[in-house]
């Protein structure tokens, strides 16, 4: 079972984080009992959010019994001091918890800073000072704002997306982290849910030491998957490395993480899910997604109006209203029978 120490925060954690932002779409039994597996199994860090749903609730109710032997992360994504003080004290009721072993400002619009004039800085200080936090962190979607909180020296941690699909820029920001011994956590470690092959995923992290992957739990069955890499590491075969290239290849850099800051639409159109739907076709089995539920979703994207609100708030950057008419006119030939799926 390997381990690594958080950088500065000089936690020694799994190298196995887990990931509970997919347990908001479970029941509570299932989910609890995924919880529970993973900690007697050796799995010690879980990082969770006050945006996802009932997630921390969740978290709360599997390990307050055994609180002390894990280290449990949060975020808040308020941007005035009056409301991070609310998100702190419900994360904490919540987790069943005195304290954060690591809280997070989570994918806000700017990077707070000592004297910046937001006082949430200030207010993470007090609430480390007062004990209910113990080590300070940030997580991004934007580069700028990663590069950022690096040279600022204020945070402990860094949680940005990071997988074997990513590019030199974020391989820079790896290696910053390492060498200022900040410790780097990777989100979208399985490409924001495109990334097929786990094995291929966990082989990648593992040329990392000072990463930790946070992968996505939601069902037993991929919990199972990454524990059994726990004992018999996968290698970086030629195999491995020719399905990692030819992922790069299909999926380039253009395409949806999933990860829904875009969200509300003012059409009402299911944004993560529509920009992705020519992936998800070609990827995974096709009938689940021709059902009449894809179908009223797809038709939803011809009410786009091009508002361009998604494109301010995505944090690629990317050209929404342009990638729901490309998927949709794909979609349709594929339903038609116009285009064969092989």
């Amino acid at each position: 079972m390997d381990k690594i120490r958080l950088g500065k925060t000089d936690l020694i954690v799994n190298k196995n984080g887990f990931g509970a932002l997919p347990i908001q779409r479970a029941n509570k039994e299932d989910s609890e009992k995924i919880i529970k597996k993973a900690y007697e199994n050796g799995i010690n860090f879980y990082d969770t959010a006050r945006f996802y749903t009932d997630s921390e609730e969740k978290l709360g109710n599997a390990l307050k019994d055994v609180r002390e032997n894990v280290f449990i992360a949060s975020k808040t994504g308020m941007e005035t001091v009056e409301e991070f003080w609310k998100d702190l004290e419900t994360t904490l009721k919540e987790l069943q918890t005195d304290y954060l072993d690591l809280y997070q400002f989570h994918n806000i619009s700017f990077c707070p800073k000592p004297n910046d004039g937001s006082g949430l800085y200030e207010a993470m200080l007090e609430a480390k000072e007062e004990g209910k936090i113990n080590h300070i962190g940030i997580t991004s979607h934007k580069y700028t704002i990663a590069s950022e909180a690096i040279e600022s020296g204020c945070y402990e941690t860094l949680q940005y997306p990071f997988s074997y699909l990513t590019g030199e820029k974020e391989l820079e920001l790896v290696k910053r982290c390492e060498k200022l011994d900040i410790g780097f956590i990777a989100m979208k470690a399985m490409g924001g849910g495109l990334i097929k092959n786990s094995k291929a995923a966990y082989s990648f992290m593992m040329n990392f030491d000072n990463v930790l992957p946070i992968w996505g739990i939601q069902k037993e069955s991929e919990l199972d998957e990454f524990l059994s890499y726990q004992e018999n590491t996968p290698e970086m075969t030629d195999e491995l490395k020719q399905a990692i290239e030819l992922d790069k290849k299909e999926l380039g850099n253009d395409f949806c993480r999933g990860c829904g800051y875009c969200m509300p639409c003012p059409e009402e159109i299911e944004i993560n899910t529509c920009v992705r739907m020519s992936l998800w076709i070609r990827r995974f089995p096709t009938e689940p997604c021709l059902t009449e539920e894809y179908q009223k979703k797809m038709e939803k994207t011809q009410e786009c109006s091009q508002c361009m609100q998604c494109i301010d708030k995505c944090p690629y950057e990317l050209n929404i209203p342009e990638l729901l008419k490309e998927n949709y006119e794909d979609y349709m030939n594929v339903l038609t029978g116009k285009t064969k799926i092989v």
